[in-house]
């Protein structure tokens, strides 16, 4: 009863915790179902969309709380499939061998072994962007918040190194580098989703200015590489989530828009590779906007492969953990 009586009494005195959840992780037995989506809802037979042919797709969800978040993806071609290797923006990784039967194999989860924090808010582990060196495996992840970039060995299993540069000081906190490309000569890009070009940088009119974001060139490793500067400008509101590099080097840039009541749309440019190029302002030629009333959510995940000789692009969408919105896994053939 004495034990009793204390255990109350140190609850009646110590405050509850008021402050974030803690962040969920990844389980230890993964678990995943796809279920095939339409480009259009009322029209299952479309396949175009701009420059673009829709190959299939779909929702995937999974039983663990942990699922969801999805920012950034990969895809490695491979004799049974494609393997996907998802990162959401709370450090959490799945991935999964996936072929013409659109039926997921071959799972597993995985939290990322070290980042900018502890991992107990969301703030810690807000891992945004990824690109992956096909040759060694190894992976690097941008994590905003942190204006940080952490290098992994192969399949997430251990953290090597990590830089802050100085170049993404001043980028804000919840729009740093939501975008990461390694390009086929070594070089890496990556994009704020929200920081415009300051003006002591900027010579043309302030209302491009404001349409601008702050870019980054990385010669080599961004862990031991100095950066240099460019700016990228997308079409209307819309903010770079993502980007991706094709073999021959141009750049695929990923932007998304949010309109109230509460609606996602994006964009796809691309950027020729000859204008990736230290001081340069980049605009993209416009390949398709995915809008309503096509399928449509908050797509922040790019990635190329390729089938037969043609260029493959994928999206995958952040759900945000939220019940109005999905996780999609989307396919689509580059017509040139």
């Amino acid at each position: 009863m004495r034990v009793l009586f204390v255990v109350l009494a140190v609850l009646l005195i110590v405050p509850g915790w008021t402050g974030e959840e803690r962040l969920a992780l990844l389980g230890n037995r993964p678990q995943l179902i796809a279920t095939p989506v339409a480009l259009d809802p009322h029209d299952p037979q479309r396949r175009r969309l701009g420059s673009l042919t829709y190959l299939g797709g779909v929702a995937l969800r999974s039983l663990d709380p942990a699922f969801g978040g999805y920012s950034s993806l990969s895809v490695v071609p491979q004799a049974d499939g494609d393997r996907f290797t998802l990162l959401s923006d709370g450090g959490n990784a799945v991935a999964f061998t996936m072929g013409a039967d659109w039926a997921p194999r071959a799972l597993r989860f995985r939290n990322l072994p070290g980042g900018p924090g502890i991992g107990w808010e969301k703030r810690d582990r807000d891992s945004e962007s990824m690109a992956r060196d096909s040759k060694t495996g190894a992976i690097w992840v941008g994590f905003e918040r942190a204006n940080a970039i952490w290098r992994y060995s192969a399949g997430f299993a251990r953290a090597q190194a990590q830089r802050a540069p100085r170049e993404m000081a001043g980028w804000p906190d919840n729009g740093g580098p939501e975008s990461l490309a390694r390009m086929p000569d070594g070089r890496f890009v990556t994009i704020s989703e929200m920081r415009h070009v300051p003006r002591s940088r900027w010579h043309g009119p302030e209302a491009a200015r404001l349409a601008s974001r702050d870019a980054l060139i990385f010669p080599g490793d961004p862990i031991v590489s100095r950066p240099h500067r460019f700016a990228y400008l997308g079409y209307g509101r819309f903010d770079p989530a993502d980007a991706t590099a094709l073999p021959n080097g141009d750049l695929l840039v990923l932007d998304r828009a949010f309109r109230l009541p509460y609606r996602f749309s994006n964009r796809l440019s691309l950027v020729p590779a000859a204008a990736i190029r230290p001081g340069a302002v980049v605009r993209g030629k416009l390949l398709a906007t995915l809008d309503a009333p096509l399928i449509h959510d908050n797509f922040e995940g790019v990635a190329t492969t390729v089938e037969r000789g043609r260029t493959i692009v994928w999206l995958v969408s952040d759900d945000n953990q939220s019940m109005l919105q999905r996780t999609l896994l989307l396919k689509f053939r580059l017509e040139r």
